[in-house]
């Protein structure tokens, strides 16, 4: 929730919540001046008013509430929590600290917490499309893809202008493809569907060569699947080869034709009848029901994203612009895109995240430092931001100020490989040799370049540990020229060469 709408909610509330004081050492006073404050946005002023109010009536949740918002509003989340708590314990039917209550917890990372003040909410007031908003985003935020996806939809079909719910649904769709498709590569890693949409990912983001040997390795499996051949039609008009093109063409139009007497998957598919192939599919656990239900799910988000595309200007179609540029390594044009969702919506952590990360990835981390700090205020506990400003403090060859950051994070999810990779490598910057050596080892399995083996040779070295140093060494070089003759293999399979 924004916070222009907060602070018209607070003034609402205190309104409505307004209890008759009595006037016992002038606490209706008091009261006006605090309502008066409030207004004016002089909150650390209203807190110190709501509280004396407090002390005189303990029991009373208005003031309860007034209070929490002050807080909140103050930006002293975590001691609005009490206040707001008390006053839904006192008036369980008082929609706004529920309402208040579930913002907090949310802006504090606390999703998990906030589902059941924003549910209480709704159940008091079911038109309060702020609350159901944020328990849509909390829902997404802890991946319960489904909820949140019905949640999204209520949204939009309530208001087709609304952008939050278009992009939210977009986004429950793409997860919903992604984690369908984790389930069929564990289930047929090897079949044509899998090279299918793994081909069609690449086709996406224009890696043509890598497209057209996946496309190539799906047809000598599946040799009668629709659109494979269409696709490689469009890989060759893309590098290039349109009398190869309509070969390829040609091709497809000799397949067989669907008979949808009895509609299958693909028929449904074909028809734009996502919703239903979706529910067909769901009961069945076979590589060609995931297969379908993976490309109805990207369907039906490139559908919400369209529609999101054609509202006015919003944080959300900047945000979406701003994951397109980082998916394509375009990190400059990825920052732009984020500050311009930041300018519509300058109180979301979420994009602030965002465009923190991708400017470190575009190694400006200058930029990324007072971000990631800004953040890591916000929220001292996490194991994320404790890493990502650490880290970016080791880009900036800080490591002393790096090092606690870093072992908060490891520390609090010993399971990061990020963090246990950041971390030795700031141990072995401050010569701290012997304490990297325990996370070098606990993340080597992991090593996909040969990096990790070098450090831990750096720092078996440093310690005087000559003949492990020597052993990671030798496995260092082995990787590498393993990585280098799998490169040139792939070179030369990915070359896009006549049907």
């Amino acid at each position: 929730m924004t916070f222009a709408r907060l602070f018209f909610v607070c003034l609402v509330s205190i309104s409505a919540y307004a209890t008759p004081l009595p006037q016992i050492d002038g606490l209706a006073e008091k009261s006006q001046e605090a309502k008066q404050l409030m207004a004016e946005g002089k909150f650390q002023q209203a807190i110190v008013v709501y509280r004396e109010l407090n002390e005189a009536l303990p029991n009373n949740p208005g003031l309860k509430l007034n209070l929490g918002m002050a807080l909140h509003l103050a930006g002293k989340k975590r001691e609005a929590i009490p206040q707001l708590e008390e006053a839904v314990k006192l008036d369980p039917h008082m929609a706004p600290a529920w309402l208040f209550l579930g913002t907090t917890r949310l802006q504090l990372g606390e999703a998990s917490a906030a589902l059941k003040p924003l549910r209480t909410v709704l159940q008091l007031q079911p038109d309060q499309h702020q609350a159901r908003q944020m328990l849509a985003d909390a829902l997404f935020s802890l991946d319960r893809l489904e909820e949140a996806r019905t949640e999204y939809q209520r949204i939009a079909t309530e208001d087709s202008q609304n952008a939050t719910a278009w992009y939210g649904l977009g986004r429950c769709y793409e997860l919903l493809s992604s984690t369908t498709f984790e389930k069929l590569q564990r289930l047929a890693p090897e079949s044509a569907y899998v090279l299918s949409l793994l081909a069609e990912a690449r086709l996406r983001e224009q890696q043509f060569s890598s497209a057209f040997y996946l496309y190539r390795r799906a047809l000598e499996r599946m040799p009668n699947l629709h659109g494979l051949h269409s696709a490689l039609a469009e890989i060759y008009r893309q590098t290039g080869h349109p009398e190869w093109a309509e070969i390829e063409e040609q091709r497809e139009m000799a397949l067989a034709s669907l008979d949808c007497r009895s509609p299958t998957l693909e028929c449904h598919f074909q028809a734009g009848k996502y919703e239903d192939l979706i529910a067909a599919a769901e009961s069945a656990n076979t590589p060609e029901s995931f297969y379908w239900r993976t490309r109805a799910y990207n369907e039906l988000a490139l559908t919400a994203f369209d529609r999101l595309g054609r509202l006015p200007s919003s944080a959300e179609l900047h945000e979406l612009k701003g994951h397109i540029y980082n998916n394509q390594r375009k990190y400059s044009e990825a920052a732009s895109e984020w500050r311009k969702a930041l300018e519509l919506s300058p109180t979301n952590l979420q994009i602030r995240k965002e465009l923190a990360i991708s400017l470190k990835l575009g190694e400006d981390y200058s930029a990324a430092l007072p971000l990631f700090q800004e953040l890591l205020h916000q929220q001292p506990d996490s194991a994320e931001f404790n890493y990502f400003a650490g880290d970016t403090l080791l880009e900036l060859q800080q490591p002393k100020e790096a090092l606690p950051l870093l072992k908060r994070a490891a520390a609090r999810d010993p399971k990061s490989v990020a963090a246990q990779k950041s971390l030795a490598r700031c141990q072995l910057a401050a010569g701290q040799a012997a304490n990297a050596i325990p996370h070098l080892k606990l993340v080597l399995a992991r090593d996909e370049d040969g990096t990790l083996h070098y450090q831990l040779a750096q720092a078996y070295r440093a310690i005087g540990q000559i003949e492990l140093s020597k052993k990671m060494l030798s496995d260092y070089e082995s990787m590498q020229r393993s990585i280098a003759a799998r490169n040139e293999a792939a070179k030369q399979e990915t070359d896009i060469t006549a049907p």
